[in-house]
Protein backbone atom coordinates (compact mmCIF):
# COMPACT_ATOMS: atom_id res chain seq x y z
CA UNK A 1 0.00 0.00 0.00
CA UNK A 2 1.37 3.61 -0.87
CA UNK A 3 1.66 5.93 2.04
CA UNK A 4 -0.76 8.71 0.92
CA UNK A 5 -3.53 5.90 0.81
CA UNK A 6 -2.74 4.20 4.27
CA UNK A 7 -2.62 7.67 5.79
CA UNK A 8 -5.96 8.55 4.49
CA UNK A 9 -7.48 5.70 5.62
CA UNK A 10 -5.82 5.99 9.09
CA UNK A 11 -6.96 9.93 8.93
CA UNK A 12 -10.51 8.58 7.87
CA UNK A 13 -10.32 6.19 10.72
CA UNK A 14 -9.22 8.43 13.44
CA UNK A 15 -11.94 11.13 12.33
CA UNK A 16 -14.84 8.35 12.12
CA UNK A 17 -13.86 7.30 16.09
CA UNK A 18 -13.82 10.86 17.13
CA UNK A 19 -17.32 11.65 15.40
CA UNK A 20 -18.65 8.70 17.21
CA UNK A 21 -17.36 9.35 20.18
CA UNK A 22 -18.78 12.51 19.99
CA UNK A 23 -22.15 10.93 18.72
CA UNK A 24 -22.51 8.89 21.92
CA UNK A 25 -21.23 11.70 24.43
CA UNK A 26 -24.39 14.07 22.94
CA UNK A 27 -26.57 10.88 22.94
CA UNK A 28 -26.16 10.50 26.82
CA UNK A 29 -26.38 14.05 27.59
CA UNK A 30 -29.20 14.59 25.79
CA UNK A 31 -30.65 11.47 27.38
CA UNK A 32 -29.73 12.79 30.80
CA UNK A 33 -31.92 16.08 30.19
CA UNK A 34 -34.74 14.20 28.98
CA UNK A 35 -34.57 12.09 32.04
CA UNK A 36 -34.58 15.77 34.70
CA UNK A 37 -37.30 16.98 32.72
CA UNK A 38 -39.07 13.83 33.11
CA UNK A 39 -38.91 13.37 36.99
CA UNK A 40 -39.15 17.16 37.25
CA UNK A 41 -42.89 17.15 35.68
CA UNK A 42 -43.58 13.53 37.58
CA UNK A 43 -42.58 15.60 40.83
CA UNK A 44 -44.65 18.76 39.94
CA UNK A 45 -47.68 15.99 38.88
CA UNK A 46 -47.22 14.23 42.17
CA UNK A 47 -47.20 17.90 44.19
CA UNK A 48 -50.50 18.51 42.19
CA UNK A 49 -51.90 15.15 42.90
CA UNK A 50 -52.56 14.14 39.17
CA UNK A 51 -53.55 10.42 38.89
CA UNK A 52 -51.10 8.76 36.88
CA UNK A 53 -47.78 11.23 37.80
CA UNK A 54 -45.60 8.56 35.81
CA UNK A 55 -47.01 9.35 32.52
CA UNK A 56 -44.21 12.60 32.84
CA UNK A 57 -41.43 9.08 32.18
CA UNK A 58 -43.40 8.46 28.66
CA UNK A 59 -42.54 10.55 25.44
CA UNK A 60 -44.98 12.26 23.72
CA UNK A 61 -47.57 11.22 26.29
CA UNK A 62 -46.20 13.35 28.83
CA UNK A 63 -47.14 16.75 26.76
CA UNK A 64 -50.97 15.12 27.24
CA UNK A 65 -50.02 15.62 30.99
CA UNK A 66 -48.75 18.93 31.20
CA UNK A 67 -51.65 20.02 28.73
CA UNK A 68 -54.05 18.21 31.29
CA UNK A 69 -52.15 19.80 34.32
CA UNK A 70 -53.16 23.39 32.71
CA UNK A 71 -56.68 22.26 32.09
CA UNK A 72 -56.55 21.05 28.71
CA UNK A 73 -58.18 18.19 27.16
CA UNK A 74 -55.52 15.64 26.55
CA UNK A 75 -55.91 14.98 22.69
CA UNK A 76 -54.75 18.62 21.68
CA UNK A 77 -51.41 16.70 21.79
CA UNK A 78 -52.17 15.24 18.28
CA UNK A 79 -51.23 19.08 16.59
CA UNK A 80 -48.11 17.66 17.05
CA UNK A 81 -48.85 16.12 13.65
CA UNK A 82 -50.41 18.89 12.14
CA UNK A 83 -47.37 20.66 9.99
CA UNK A 84 -45.81 23.75 11.05
CA UNK A 85 -49.87 26.03 12.45
CA UNK A 86 -50.03 22.62 14.55
CA UNK A 87 -46.54 22.66 16.19
CA UNK A 88 -47.26 26.64 16.55
CA UNK A 89 -50.37 26.21 18.44
CA UNK A 90 -49.49 23.18 20.45
CA UNK A 91 -46.19 25.39 21.93
CA UNK A 92 -48.75 28.08 22.40
CA UNK A 93 -50.94 25.75 24.60
CA UNK A 94 -48.26 24.14 26.24
CA UNK A 95 -47.18 27.76 27.31
CA UNK A 96 -50.06 28.65 28.44
CA UNK A 97 -50.31 25.09 30.30
CA UNK A 98 -46.92 25.62 32.09
CA UNK A 99 -47.80 28.87 33.05
CA UNK A 100 -51.14 27.71 35.00
CA UNK A 101 -49.10 24.85 36.36
CA UNK A 102 -46.40 27.74 37.77
CA UNK A 103 -49.08 29.43 39.24
CA UNK A 104 -50.94 26.40 41.09
CA UNK A 105 -47.46 26.08 42.26
CA UNK A 106 -47.26 29.57 43.80
CA UNK A 107 -44.80 30.22 41.62
CA UNK A 108 -45.19 33.67 39.01
CA UNK A 109 -46.77 32.01 35.75
CA UNK A 110 -44.36 34.35 32.88
CA UNK A 111 -41.81 31.98 34.17
CA UNK A 112 -43.48 29.91 31.68
CA UNK A 113 -42.13 31.97 29.06
CA UNK A 114 -38.87 30.39 30.08
CA UNK A 115 -39.48 27.45 27.49
CA UNK A 116 -37.98 30.16 24.79
CA UNK A 117 -34.85 29.99 26.47
CA UNK A 118 -34.11 25.73 27.07
CA UNK A 119 -30.70 26.75 29.68
CA UNK A 120 -33.09 29.23 31.99
CA UNK A 121 -36.12 27.02 31.73
CA UNK A 122 -33.67 24.22 32.73
CA UNK A 123 -33.15 25.78 36.05
CA UNK A 124 -36.93 27.10 36.78
CA UNK A 125 -38.66 23.75 36.09
CA UNK A 126 -36.01 22.68 38.85
CA UNK A 127 -37.08 25.05 41.41
CA UNK A 128 -40.82 24.59 40.58
CA UNK A 129 -40.52 21.23 40.98
CA UNK A 130 -38.22 20.27 43.89
CA UNK A 131 -37.49 23.58 46.18
CA UNK A 132 -39.62 24.20 48.85
CA UNK A 133 -41.58 28.15 48.78
CA UNK A 134 -41.66 29.38 51.89
CA UNK A 135 -45.40 30.62 52.63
Amino acid sequence: MEPEILEALVGGIALGSILSILFIILSLVLVGIYIYFAFAWMTIAKKLKYKRPLIALIPFVNISMILQLGGFHWAWVFLFFVPFIGWIALFILILISTWKVFEKRKYPGWLSLTQLVPIIYFVVLGFVAWYKQKK
